[in-house]
């Protein structure tokens, strides 16, 4: 632990500043205090704090502007909102952050009517970038708003565009009123426009009934991607123009590329299940930290990631650290890195033990997050599924680990041999590392060498059955 106290610098503990702390009232119920968004603009970092919902108001909520002197100022146009949005709008030179536009001098105007909706992405305008842009709420509302006169317009709900219901069983009787869904990231490149929801619940788990949704829009007609649980979609306007999308299902985290226009599936370890459900996921991030560099969060696992693909394929995705930070937002500020926080959740005293809600942040280097908890986590490309013969996995993240084993059974069905191949430059260039035979009902465990590595692994089998394929990664 580091403590610093200088005239030339505010004080700190480990890079957390208690001077820049939110908090929400005292009095109840009470809620939640989170930092949704982070952005630097117009000379200072601007930040959004939020209660879990509008419904539960409290002090300490609205939008606040950070110097280079770190003096915080809670802004005088501040509504008590649910927002976790930002975005760039170069034609018209504006920072949407929340229900605000600043323009380049600092000037901020609301969007009442916005406020009334947990905004959770900010979209650039499919037919019209120049003058207009979409907003997208947690429940999955779905705005158009006009950049100069802030005007706004509801054009529909995704729950219904992407089929998404919800069943009696995951209704939460002690919050009658409380919403289902909880769509988190949006981004549009072209005339591709994709959005998440990272609903995840018992029925999910259990395979029963998929309530998360990645999907994308082309202005006539939604297309479901996938029914795992999604949070963030990012991409570049150069570079490719690639779309990456970050989720999991009960197998593994999940990083969906688009590639020239062709959706592919990467599987990635999971450091913790503790990010494992549709309201515990505050809200890991694909974001650009250093100039063209990302950092991906997934489950609690902090990766590099390139917005470049090289031979039409994901390329270098190299695990950083494990950590269990609540990480709603996180950017690039005066050569620092910040990362938002949501440090404690009473939420109406369903936690009897947590006191004040209260949130801060952390500053320090992009280069400090390997001091951070050694990588390590697991997967499965198969969780007791049916398989069908010489039919491969998804590829499952290997490199950057330092102990591993793949653990191979036989849940249904006949003998099957397993086929294990490595990628090891990372093209897509898979080559056999070993087979191995399992009889009905069997089970293997392959403890591989420490000095193995490879980009990406997948297991092949040679006959129809119910399989799981899972690495464990230590």
């Amino acid at each position: 632990m580091s403590v610093t106290a200088s005239p030339a610098g505010p004080f700190s503990i480990s890079g957390v500043v208690p001077s820049l702390t939110v908090k929400a009232e005292m009095k109840t119920p009470r809620t939640e205090i989170g930092i949704g968004a982070l952005m630097p603009w117009a000379d200072r970092l601007w930040m959004i704090s939020y209660p879990s919902s509008k419904a539960r108001s409290g002090h300490g909520m609205g939008l606040y502007e950070i110097r280079d002197d770190f003096s915080i100022t809670k802004r005088p146009e501040s509504l008590v909102g649910t927002h976790a949005n930002r975005l760039v709008h170069p034609a018209s030179d504006q920072l949407f952050i929340g229900c605000y536009a600043i323009d380049a001098a600092g000037h901020v105007r609301v969007i009442p009517e916005l406020n009334e909706i947990r905004i959770t992405a900010t979209i650039a305008h499919l037919t019209d970038p120049d003058n207009k842009v979409y907003f997208l709420g947690m429940e999955g509302e779905f705005y158009e708003c006009d950049v100069h006169s802030l005007a706004v317009t509801k054009l529909f709900n995704v729950n219904d565009k992407l089929g998404i219901t919800y069943p009696q069983s995951e209704k939460r009787p002690e919050f009658p009123g409380e919403p289902q869904s909880h769509f988190k990231g949006g981004y549009c490149i072209g005339n591709r426009l994709v959005v998440s929801n990272n609903s995840f619940f018992q029925c999910d788990w259990n395979r029963t009934h998929f309530t998360g949704r990645l999907g994308e829009w082309d202005g006539n007609e939604w297309r479901v991607l996938d029914t795992g649980a999604y949070l963030d979609v990012a991409g570049r306007r150069n570079f490719g123009r690639s779309i990456f999308a970050n989720g999991w299902d009960r197998r593994s985290a999940i990083l969906r590329a688009c590639i020239d226009g062709q959706w592919q599936v990467y599987r990635l370890p999971k450091a913790s299940i503790t990010w494992e459900h549709g309201w515990q996921t505050e809200w890991p991030r694909i974001r650009e930290i250093e100039t063209e560099r990302y950092m991906l969060d997934v489950c609690g696992m902090f990766y590099e990631l390139t917005p470049v693909p090289w031979g039409g394929r994901v390329f270098g995705v190299l695990p950083v650290c494990r950590h269990l930070r609540i990480i709603p937002d996180y950017c690039s500020w005066n050569g620092l890195l910040v990362m938002a926080g949501n440090q404690t959740t009473p939420i109406g005293d369903a936690n009897a033990v947590v006191g004040q809600p209260q949130a801060g942040l952390w500053f320090g280097k992009s280069d400090d997050l390997w001091s951070w908890g050694k990588p390590s986590g697991w997967g499965a490309v198969w969780w007791k599924d049916l398989v069908k013969a010489g039919v491969p996995s998804d590829p499952f993240l290997m490199t950057g680990f330092e102990h591993k084993c793949l653990h191979l059974a036989i849940d249904e069905g006949p003998a099957a041999a397993f086929t294990v191949e490595l990628d090891f430059l990372g093209d897509g260039s898979w080559r056999t590392y070993e087979t191995v035979k399992l009889p009905a009902g069997g089970y293997k465990a392959i403890v591989l060498p420490d000095g193995l590595s490879a980009h990406w692994a997948r297991v092949t089998s040679d006959a129809d059955c119910v399989a799981t394929a899972s690495f464990v990664y230590t």
